[in-house]
């Protein structure tokens, strides 16, 4: 991540400081498309598209807690190199959007607690950086996770921000038999795995994600297919509902872990490749695990699959050479 942040100092260097606000765009728009890992604001523009092609209020959002967690982190001192690459405003971003997604985007409240939860997320990103760094893992998106489970676990019992009626219902303890996927299922549920990171079931949504994605980084779009193919494929295995399947809700934490495991925090290769399956597989299997936890609050699972799954899965990575290149 280092040498991102590096190659994006480098090359932007004399173009910033000629055109500051063009800069703070720039810096929002990369930390929309650090969410799937990529500092390329071409990529957040599309993300910001696709969000607004799910509803106008959700582009809002988005661009506002991304904006909110990058000013935060401006006015606390951040350094400056994260905030360059958009590694202050992902978790924001994702923080405002669920915020809408989950609470309703037509009321002020929702408003106000997109904003103070974007700032909060920066600073609770500042305390996870300085836990993790004992063991030289990544916040990927925990900082998110900590602040929105917060959020609708307390929301039901506040009648100024809980406006759905009543209160959430528990998850039934049992599924049905095992799916059967159409084909319609089946192709949707590709595009609405990576539609879902950002909470979106569309998935002409996820289409327009995965065209963002594929602008910044081929190695990127083929590991999001690769994990979006892996989730499916294991939710239906393990007999998860067919309308969770092709909603993308059962699948998307794949996308997020085959992305990380192979070309972001380790490198690219076929035994990465493989190990980055075998994550996205395990984040797949783990989510029902976390809905199940989470059912007294609606259920909401987040990206929590994905954190754990490839936190211990970069915890292992250095002790296995033929993942690093070392010898053992």
């Amino acid at each position: 991540m280092r040498d991102q942040i590096a190659a994006l100092r480098n090359r932007s260097a004399p173009w910033a400081a000629r055109h500051r606000w063009t800069r703070h765009a720039v810096h929002v728009l990369r930390g929309q498309a650090q969410v799937d890992f990529l500092p390329s604001a071409v990529t957040g523009a599309i993300f910001t598209v696709a969000l607004c092609a799910a509803g106008w209020a959700y582009g809002l959002y988005g661009l506002l807690g991304t904006a909110t967690g990058t000013a935060t982190a401006h006015l606390l001192g951040v350094d400056r190199d994260r905030i360059a690459a958009g590694l202050e405003g992902f978790n924001a971003c994702l923080v405002a959007v669920g915020s809408a997604v989950f609470l309703g985007p037509g009321h002020v409240s929702t408003l106000l607690l997109a904003v103070a939860g974007s700032a909060v997320v920066t600073v609770v990103t500042t305390a996870a950086g300085r836990a993790l760094t004992t063991w030289q893992l990544p916040t990927l998106t925990l900082p998110f996770c900590l602040v929105a489970s917060a959020l609708t676990l307390a929301a039901p019992g506040l009648a100024r921000v809980w406006h759905q009626g009543a209160p959430p219902a528990a998850l039934p303890g049992t599924s049905g038999p095992p799916p059967a996927l159409s084909f319609t299922d089946l192709w949707h549920a590709l595009f609405a795995n990576i539609a879902q990171i950002f909470f979106m079931p569309q998935w002409y949504v996820g289409a327009l994600f995965l065209a963002g994605i594929f602008a910044a980084s081929r190695t990127a779009g083929t590991m999001a297919c690769l994990g979006s193919l892996t989730g499916t494929a294991t939710a239906w295995a393990l007999g998860a509902p067919t309308a969770q399947i092709a909603s993308g809700a059962a699948g998307y934490n794949a996308v997020l872990v085959a992305m990380a495991l192979c070309g972001v925090f380790l490198p690219t290769g076929r035994r990465t490749a493989a190990y980055a399956t075998a994550g996205a597989a395990t984040a797949t299997a783990l989510t029902p695990a976390i809905t199940a936890l989470t059912a007294p609050s609606g259920g909401h699972v987040f990206t929590w699959p994905f954190v754990l799954t490839t936190l211990v899965f970069l915890g292992a990575g250095p002790g296995f050479s033929r993942l690093t290149g070392r010898r053992p």
